[in-house]
């Protein structure tokens, strides 16, 4: 069962949290990343939200919009979650660094589709 709260207010909250690991982020680079553990947390907690939110989304939603990876999101954010001793902090920076500001685009277009 699909949440409530529908897709518009669950795409929010995806952009909310890709602002707020953005904004942690300004003039941060990866050692300082590595070596701030309340940064990393900070962050994957927000990546956790990205998954969830996603996961929350209709299947029509996702299916109109293929182009989204819905199933890795949702899948990082399982990782995260229930397996967060395996987590690789370098790759948590690369997707930070090359896949969240596509995705930001992504859901912003998606956001703008629906209204």
């Amino acid at each position: 069962m699909r949440s409530e709260l529908g897709d518009e207010i669950r795409l929010q909250h995806i952009l909310d949290a890709i602002e707020e690991i953005q904004k942690y982020l300004i003039a941060v680079d990866l050692p300082v990343f590595l070596e701030n553990s309340m940064m990393r947390f900070a962050c994957i907690k927000q990546m956790e939200i990205i998954g969830e939110a996603s996961n929350h989304l209709s299947t029509e939603l996702k299916s109109k919009f293929s182009n989204v990876e819905w199933a890795q999101i949702v899948g990082m954010r399982n990782v995260f979650t229930h397996e967060y001793f395996g987590i690789d902090s370098s790759l948590v920076w690369d997707i930070i660094k090359n896949d969240i500001p596509d995705l930001k685009e992504k859901i912003e277009h998606i956001r703008k589709s629906i209204k």
